[in-house]
């Protein structure tokens, strides 16, 4: 009895003794395997890995002169479990931010990770970084790590290069690459190219003593990575002309943009009002970029691509190629103008009647354009006006007209061309050319961003063609190719016999006796446009221009909007024109019109 008694205590106790081993075990699989914190923080107080971020690569514009570069700067680093503050208030001073800040800040980097660094203060300058390093040995847990800030030499295209900010909780969780206290690309080109711009981050392991300094490489660089600097992207802008063209637009609101016909490059992208892209750029990057939010004249707009406008008298020239392809009207139809007695659209000057296509355009005779877009909706070859509003819409799309460009232009808008369905929405499918008249002359529901205007101009340049809009003409060194729609030719499927004629009666508005540009025209070359003064319904017309030049062999395509300016022909064209001789001669030799429009105040 006595000899099983104690058999049961021993299997007992050899039970307890194995349940033990076990808990022992696990815990320390556990500790060794699965939580690595302990491994993180023994590291840590002899290893810093410290990531080596590579310059962000360059931008230079077309004849290769900088655009945007970097500037060293840095960022004060914290691992929270290591951190030591002997005095908050005299630490904060050193970094130039109130106790809260400190605290909201460390808080911050402690949720985080305890054990990770994170970034507790970022972009120091080279000047506060000397006198902080002197005194960081008080403190251990911090170091710094070196960054690079983004400079503009030349303060110009804004919208266009973007700017780099913080990564977002939101980005990190969609592109592992990014950790926190990593930037990234947040707007423009910046954006658009992340990928070639950023480069490819590096690691170095030091081991650091008890007082948080730097004792050498861990193993002598065995496990350092070195960083990939990223990529120089080789813009189609044209620096001179993108400065020349902010300097004519200040104290306006609207914007230029100018095209090469030849490959769809944008020559200049202005939006204004604009702002200084070094204003987001460093520490006072949030606080700048809250007070340009809030800035009534809405800055930040980049009124290129975001604006939509009715194109007015610049769209009467598509309405006449459609018509002339479809066959509803040829070179020598006629139209009667009553001038302001014509119905249903009037006139708003006197002018020779009946007229032609090339008369009309050079007119800009609304009632001609009137009887044309009719006589598209009715043409015989259709069934009826809804089939042949479905060609006339088909050739809008073809024009690039009513949808996104899709290259590199971020945020950019489609415009509307309404649709048949739209009308037969709106109308319960009861309505005709009459209803829809407003199209005839570039009003109503039609809208385009000043990028697609000068694409049209580009278009007709070019006869009936054109390569989509684009900004980057060639990444790094050519290695890394362009998507292959930006260099796919799209043809709109008018015949190029009709542009011919539209081009002349535009090269008319500049030459001819009765063209709405002729006080502008350029002695050095030839230069086809036309005119456009928009209905605001909100206040003053906006003053519309579209243009190419030279006439023979275009190489820059034109567009200006100048919002709440009255005609066409008073202020959006002589910039136009003004831009055109600065890109093609070099200089500008009309200085009294040079310095009209920089002096005149329209916002």
């Amino acid at each position: 009895m006595r000899s099983r008694q104690l058999a049961f205590r021993r299997y007992h106790i050899l039970l307890g003794i194995l349940v033990v081993v076990v808990i022992y075990l696990l815990r320390l699989f556990w500790l060794q395997v699965i939580d690595q914190s302990y491994k993180f923080s023994s590291q840590n107080n002899v290893l810093r890995f410290v990531t080596l971020y590579p310059p962000r690569g360059t931008m230079l514009d077309r004849n290769g002169e900088l655009l945007v570069y970097n500037e060293t700067a840095y960022d004060l680093m914290i691992v929270p479990r290591q951190a030591r503050i002997p005095d908050t208030l005299e630490f904060a001073r050193l970094l130039k931010i109130d106790v809260q800040q400190l605290r909201t800040r460390i808080e911050k980097a402690r949720n985080y990770s305890r054990v990770k660094p994170s970034v507790l203060v970022e972009q120091i300058s080279k000047e506060d970084y000397g006198y902080i390093s002197e005194k960081l040995y008080q403190y251990p847990g911090f170091y710094f790590q070196t960054r690079t800030l983004r400079k503009y030499p030349m303060a110009i295209g804004a919208h266009i290069l973007g700017d780099v900010g913080e990564v977002s909780p939101a980005e990190m969780e969609r592109n592992p690459y990014y950790k926190m206290g990593d930037y990234i690309g947040k707007s423009g080109l910046e954006r658009s190219y992340e990928q070639y711009l950023r480069g490819r981050k590096g690691i170095r392991v030091v081991m650091v003593d008890v007082h948080n300094r730097e004792k050498g490489s861990y193993k002598e660089g065995r496990f350092d990575t070195l960083p990939e600097n990223g990529q120089t992207l080789h813009l189609g802008l044209d620096l001179r002309l993108q400065a020349y063209g902010e300097q004519l637009m200040a104290n306006k609101t609207g914007s230029v943009v100018a095209i090469d016909p030849r490959t769809g490059e944008i020559l200049a992208l202005v939006s204004s009002p604009g702002y200084d892209p070094n204003l987001l750029v460093g520490r006072q990057r949030g606080a700048n970029f809250n007070q340009l939010l809030n800035d009534p004249r809405k800055p930040l707009i980049n009124r290129a691509i975001s604006g939509t406008y009715p194109p007015g008298s610049t769209f009467k020239m598509i309405n006449a190629l459609v018509a002339l392809q479809a066959g509803a009207i040829n070179e020598h139809t006629q139209f009667s103008c009553q001038g302001k007695s014509s119905q249903p659209i009037r006139c708003t000057h006197a002018h020779v009647t009946p007229l032609a296509v090339k008369e009309a355009i050079e007119h800009s005779c609304n009632p001609f354009f009137w009887n044309t877009f009719r006589s598209t909706l009715y043409a015989s070859r259709f069934k009826n006006h809804k089939e042949a509003y479905q060609y006339w819409y088909d050739k809008m799309m073809a024009f690039g007209l009513g949808h996104k460009f899709d290259t590199d232009i971020p945020f950019e808008l489609p415009g509307n061309i309404p649709s048949r369905n739209f009308f037969d929405r709106v109308y319960r499918g009861n309505w005709n050319a009459m209803t829809v008249r407003s199209l005839s002359i570039g009003q109503g529901e039609i809208l385009l961003t000043p990028l697609q205007i000068a694409n049209l101009a580009a278009i007709i340049g070019n006869e009936g063609w054109y390569y989509p809009p684009h900004l980057v003409r060639r990444i790094g060194n050519g290695t890394d190719s362009l998507p292959a729609s930006f260099t796919t030719k799209i043809h709109t499927g008018v015949d190029r016999k009709y542009f011919q004629i539209v081009k002349e009666a535009m090269l008319n508005v500049f030459e001819g006796g009765g063209g709405t540009a002729r006080r502008y025209k350029i002695a050095d070359f030839q230069a086809a446009g036309k005119t456009g003064t928009v209905q605001n319904p909100h206040g003053k017309d906006h003053s519309l221009f579209m243009a190419f030049a030279p006439f023979d062999n275009p190489t820059i395509a034109i567009a200006v909007v100048v919002e709440n300016a009255g005609f066409g022909a008073t202020w959006a064209a002589p910039i136009a024109s003004l831009m055109m001789e600065q890109f093609l001669t070099g200089e500008v030799k009309r200085k009294d019109l040079e310095q009209r429009m920089l002096e005149a105040v329209l916002n």
